[in-house]
């Protein structure tokens, strides 16, 4: 029976695979990758180097072309090379006829995403949630991954595998978990459901946004706790509630998981119980890394989560964060403060005009701003308070 455990060690020497398909250009695979080297990075690998090979289609045996994967070979031999990533997700096929090959682990991004969940998960709801989408990812590949097992315990490349009876009862074995997962899923989801139930007449935000842009900082600096905040892809996996007062206005603001390119369709299902905090909330609040040279890419994935979960129809307050680095990034010292100034009014038009005037400029970490952004989450959580729970006048008057 395949056993769950990390796939990735500390200091694991890694390689990374890209395809350039149609409809995609170099430079936006070049930042796929970057990102996937953050991943990597954040699951304790460090990547060696990068390959990409542009494609009108997979390969459907190996994903690359065998051109492409003998040199891919080649390096991981030369290398002692421990891992291959690839940036795309790969049948259970495809793992083992590329490992028989390159004759190191192969794994796709979505088995590395889902392994850094596993390392991240602190509750008994993310364990039960990560462990349930890890069987999930698994069960259509079991027959690719009993190879990858053999020829990890030493068994020798062209070894048999497990009959089909072994991998059938595998299977069995796979699908009772799963159900079996559910079912305690389906509790706790009552109890969380009860939870938030229990929490009386308050208006509800929710910070969302893509992974890593700043979301647990701006928690931190709204509702003065100590939530975990470093610079790593998914360092919040559960969601932190606190309850917050503006003034004389209390509300309810929670930190969700962030969102990425390319997140397994299988763990969003299994964190549906964690992303009701974001069809549930009245406000949300996405939050923007506008230092990142794909913030705009970023903002649509993050629009086309809200959309799969129901819950863009909401009222919502952009936060374009790390203005500082922004301007680090952009700006030349010679540039003048007059210029520097008309280029930020540029960005600052264009952004007020997409959101209709609901965008906020600050940096979390460099504390600039801040005032205004409490300003306009009060008067949006004011303004909620007078549809929502009219009576409560004591509120928003």
């Amino acid at each position: 029976m395949i056993e769950k455990k990390s796939i990735i060690k500390k200091e694991e020497k890694a390689v990374l695979v890209g395809l350039i398909q149609k409809d995609q250009t170099e430079l936006q695979v070049n930042e796929y990758l970057l990102e996937l080297a953050f991943l990597a990075e954040t699951a304790g690998a460090i990547t060696i180097k990068m390959f990409k090979q542009r494609l009108q289609h997979p390969d459907s045996r190996t994903f690359v072309g065998k051109g492409k994967l003998d040199e891919i070979k080649q390096y991981v031999a030369a290398k002692d090379i421990d891992t291959v990533i690839f940036d795309d997700e790969l049948s259970g096929s495809q793992i083992a006829n590329i490992e028989k090959e390159v004759k190191c682990r192969v794994i796709d991004r979505s088995d590395l995403i889902l392994d850094i969940f596993a390392s991240r998960a602190r509750t008994a709801q993310a364990k039960v949630q990560v462990e349930l989408a890890q069987y999930q990812y698994i069960l259509p590949r079991l027959k690719g991954m009993w190879s990858h097992l053999d020829r990890q315990s030493g068994a020798g490349i062209g070894s048999r595998g497990p009959g089909e009876t072994e991998i059938e009862t595998d299977r069995r074995i796979v699908k009772d978990k799963i159900s079996l997962l559910r079912k305690r899923l389906e509790e706790i989801d009552k109890q969380s459901f009860t939870q938030r139930k229990e929490r009386g007449e308050f208006i509800r935000v929710a910070l969302v946004g893509y992974t890593n842009v700043g979301k647990s900082t701006i928690m931190n600096l709204m509702s003065k706790s100590d939530v975990f905040a470093e610079n790593k892809l998914f360092a919040t996996l559960d969601t932190t509630t606190r309850k917050v007062v503006f003034e004389n206005t209390p509300f309810l603001l929670s930190d969700t998981v962030g969102f990425i390119r390319k997140l397994p369709h299988h763990l969003v299902e299994s964190f549906k119980s964690t992303l009701d905090e974001v069809r549930e909330a009245d406000v949300l609040l996405h939050v923007v890394d506008v230092s990142h040279a794909q913030f705009e890419d970023q903002i649509a994935v993050v629009n086309k989560t809200l959309i799969e979960l129901k819950a863009f129809d909401k009222p919502v307050v952009t936060i374009f964060n790390k203005m500082d680095l922004y301007q680090q990034k952009y700006f030349d010292e010679w540039i003048s403060d007059e210029v520097k100034q008309d280029l930020l009014l540029e960005l600052k038009d264009k952004w007020n005009g997409i959101t209709n005037n609901q965008a906020v400029f600050i940096s979390a970490f460099e504390k600039q701003n801040i005032e205004e952004l409490r300003t306009v989450i009060l008067h949006k959580v004011r303004d909620m308070y007078q549809i929502r729970f009219p009576y409560k006048t004591v509120y928003y008057s």
